[in-house]
C-alpha cells in the first residue's frame, strides 16, 4: 500500500469539517484522483463515506438523492456539486446494469476493493490528503496502464459496461490496456455479459468517447474487440467497402473515412458547448453509413494521358446521404438518443452532401439557406469540414484548398442574405394567415397553399415582400383557384 499526501482544496477542507465534526471519514475518489495524477486540473469532485446517505442529508441543506437507492446523494456546497457515496461492496450484476445487492462496508479498503480498475480504486483523505492505494494505481498511471482491480474476468462478468470503460479510458487517456485484461475483452462470456447492458448505457459511454480528443482511438479498439457489432452492426457493411477509385478522392474504406472525420469533427468543435459537439461528431461518424446499401461500379469512357478514350471503372454512392438518414434515425432509436438529438443529427445526414458552385444564383443561395434551416448551417459547414479531413485523415490537405475557398465563399455569401433580412420563412412574409382571410379568402388549406406561393415570390424577389404587393399576388392566386373551382 502507497501512503503519501497531496494537497486538499479550500472547498473541500471546509465540507470535510462538517463530516469530521460528526465523527464521520471522507475521501476523495474517482476521476477526480486519477486527473490530479496527471497533473490536470479535476472538473467535479466524488467523495466516499462512512457517513450514510440519511447522515448527509442532515448535514447539509442543500443534498439532491441522485442515487440514493446505491448510496448516492449530490450535496451543493460552495457553489460546487459534490457526488457523496457511502462506503460499499457490489455482489452480481444479473442483469448487467445494477449490483444485485449493495452493502455498506466500513473501511474506505473495502469500498475500493469493489471499483473496476487500478486507477479508479485510489482514495485521498480530505482530513489530511493522505493517499490509499491499496492496488498499485498510482504506478499504473504512471506507466498509462489500465488494469482491473483482481481477476479480469470476474470485474468484466460483474458489470458488462466495464469493457467498454476500458476502452474508452484506453482510447481518451492515451493508455494501454495491460495484457491479461485486453484478452478478456476477446473472452465470449464477457461480451455476451456486455451485450446484455441497456442501450441507454452504452449511449452513454459511445457519447464520451466522441467527446474526447480523438474518438478514432476507442472506436478501433471496440471494432477490434468485435464490442462494436454488438451495438452498431450497421457498421460491419462499411468495413471493407472501397471507395478509392481513378478520381483519388478517398484513400479509405468507408469505416475508417467515418472514423477519421469524427476525428476531424473532434477537431473542428473543440470550443463548442457539449451539445453541439455531439451533435457534429455524431453525424460525422453516421453521415456516409448509407454507402454499403447504394455502392456501385459503373463503367466510364475517360480520356487517358495521351488523349486515348478508355473504359475505367467509377464507383458511385447516388442517394447515399437518403440511405443514412433513415439508417442513422433507426440506430439513434435503438440506442435511445433523443428525438431532438436524433433529428438534428438525421437533418445533417440528409443535408451533406450539397454542392455548391460559385455560379449559384442569389435565389439559389436563399433556396439553400431555407432547406437547410438557418440555425443548422454552422453545424453543416463543420460537417462538410470533418468530411473532407476524413478523407486523407490530415487537416493539411484542408488548408487553401478549391472545396475550403468555395465553402468561405458561400459562408459570405449565407451571411449577406442574413444581413439584408430577406424572409427566409413563413413567419418573414408581410402578411400572414389572418391577413389573408380578412380580404375574403375562407379559412382551409387554400391559406396554406397561398402562403407557400407568396413566399416563392419572396425568394425569387425580396423586395416583393411588402404588405401591398403581396396582397395584391395574394388576390391573383385566389381568383386562379376560384376558376379552377368553377371549372371542376
Amino acid at each position: 500500500m502507497t501512503k503519501s499526501k497531496i494537497h486538499i482544496p479550500e472547498t473541500l477542507r471546509k465540507f470535510n469539517a462538517i463530516f469530521e465534526a460528526r465523527n464521520f471519514k471522507a475521501y476523495l475518489v474517482g476521476g477526480a484522483v486519477r486527473d490530479i495524477f496527471l497533473g490536470k486540473t479535476p472538473s467535479d469532485w466524488d467523495v466516499a463515506t462512512n457517513a450514510t446517505p440519511q447522515d448527509v442529508m442532515s448535514m447539509f441543506r442543500f443534498v439532491v438523492p441522485t442515487g440514493i437507492e446505491h448510496g448516492t446523494v449530490t450535496v451543493h456546497f460552495m457553489h460546487e456539486e459534490i457526488e457523496v457515496t457511502t462506503f460499499r461492496t457490489e455482489s452480481g450484476y444479473s442483469d448487467g446494469r445494477r449490483p444485485d445487492s449493495v452493502n455498506y462496508a466500513a473501511t474506505i479498503e473495502e469500498d475500493l476493493s469493489r471499483r473496476d480498475f487500478t486507477m479508479n480504486a485510489i482514495a485521498v483523505s480530505l482530513a489530511d490528503g493522505s493517499v490509499t492505494d491499496p492496488y498499485g494505481g498510482r504506478a499504473d498511471i504512471k506507466n498509462r496502464i489500465i488494469r482491473t482491480v483482481g481477476c479480469a474476468h470476474e470485474r468484466f462478468m460483474e458489470d458488462g459496461l466495464r469493457p467498454i470503460r476500458a476502452v474508452r479510458f484506453s482510447g481518451s487517456l492515451g493508455f494501454s490496456i495491460e495484457k491479461l485484461t485486453y484478452k478478456e475483452l476477446f473472452n465470449s462470456d464477457v461480451q455476451q455479459k456486455t451485450a446484455s447492458i441497456s442501450s441507454e448505457r452504452f449511449r452513454d459511454e459511445l457519447e464520451k468517447i466522441i467527446i474526447t480528443a480523438k474518438p478514432s482511438a476507442s472506436l478501433g479498439i471496440l471494432e477490434e474487440t468485435g464490442i462494436l457489432w454488438l451495438f452498431i452492426p450497421e457498421f460491419r457493411a462499411c468495413r471493407g467497402c472501397v471507395q478509392a477509385d481513378r478520381r483519388a478522392f478517398h484513400k479509405f474504406d468507408v469505416l475508417d473515412h467515418l472514423f477519421y472525420s469524427c476525428d476531424g469533427a473532434a477537431k473542428i468543435t473543440e470550443q463548442n458547448d457539449r451539445k453541439s459537439k455531439l451533435i457534429i461528431r455524431l453525424a460525422a461518424l453516421f453521415h456516409d453509413i448509407g454507402k454499403p446499401e447504394v455502392r456501385k461500379i459503373v463503367l466510364q469512357d475517360v480520356m487517358d494521358e495521351s488523349g486515348v478514350k478508355k473504359s475505367a471503372e467509377t464507383i458511385t454512392f447516388y442517394n447515399h446521404e437518403s440511405a443514412g438518414e433513415r439508417i442513422t434515425g433507426k440506430l439513434m432509436a435503438r440506442l435511445k438518443f433523443s428525438n431532438e438529438m436524433t433529428g438534428a443529427v438525421c437533418h445533417l445526414v440528409r443535408e451533406h452532401m450539397f454542392h455548391y458552385e460559385s455560379a449559384w444564383s442569389d435565389v439559389a443561395v436563399r433556396r439553400f439557406i431555407i432547406r437547410v434551416r438557418p440555425d443548422c448551417i454552422d453545424d453543416l459547414f463543420a460537417l462538410r469540414l470533418s468530411d473532407m479531413f476524413g478523407m486523407r485523415n490530415d487537416d493539411l490537405d484542408l488548408r487553401g484548398s478549391e472545396q475550403v475557398r468555395l465553402l468561405d465563399e458561400l459562408r459570405g455569401r449565407i451571411s449577406a442574405v442574413m444581413e439584408s433580412r430577406s424572409a427566409l420563412s413563413l413567419k418573414d412574409l408581410a402578411v400572414n394567415g389572418r391577413d389573408l382571410i380578412a380580404m375574403g379568402i375562407p379559412p382551409g388549406k387554400k391559406i396554406g397553399v397561398i402562403l407557400n406561393e407568396l413566399m416563392s415570390c419572396v425568394i425569387e424577389d425580396p423586395q416583393m415582400n411588402t404588405r401591398e404587393r403581396l396582397l395584391e399576388v395574394a388576390k391573383k392566386i385566389s381568383g386562379e383557384y376560384n376558376k379552377m373551382d368553377e371549372r371542376d
